[in-house]
């Protein structure tokens, strides 16, 4: 098993299969930034220097009911992320003293 920092990248294209792309990132070398492209699009980004992943509204177009659903998903989601990495962190800060 690798314990360094790394971006590990697949794409699986398959006939008649929707092409599949994922992502993982294993390094706290990360950047996430958001904008608003145009006044009008909000744009995520996780960034690594090997790979960048960019999530954006549906069709490019103006935000609708389920780019609000997806939004909600991901903060959701970060918010779970970031206190499970807090609560590992602490038991591993007990573990080592």
């Amino acid at each position: 098993m690798n314990d360094g920092p790394y971006t590990y990248i697949t794409l699986s294209m398959q006939p008649d299969e929707p092409t599949h792309v994922d992502v993982s990132f294993y390094t706290s070398g990360l950047q996430a930034r958001s904008s608003v492209i145009n006044e009008r699009r909000p744009s995520l980004s996780i960034i690594s220097r090997d790979a960048k992943v960019a999530v954006s509204t549906t069709g490019g177009g103006p935000v609708t009911n389920a780019d609000l659903a997806i939004a909600r998903e991901i903060f959701t989601a970060a918010a779970q992320y970031l206190a499970d990495c807090e609560r590992l962190h602490a038991e591993h800060d007990q573990t080592a003293a």
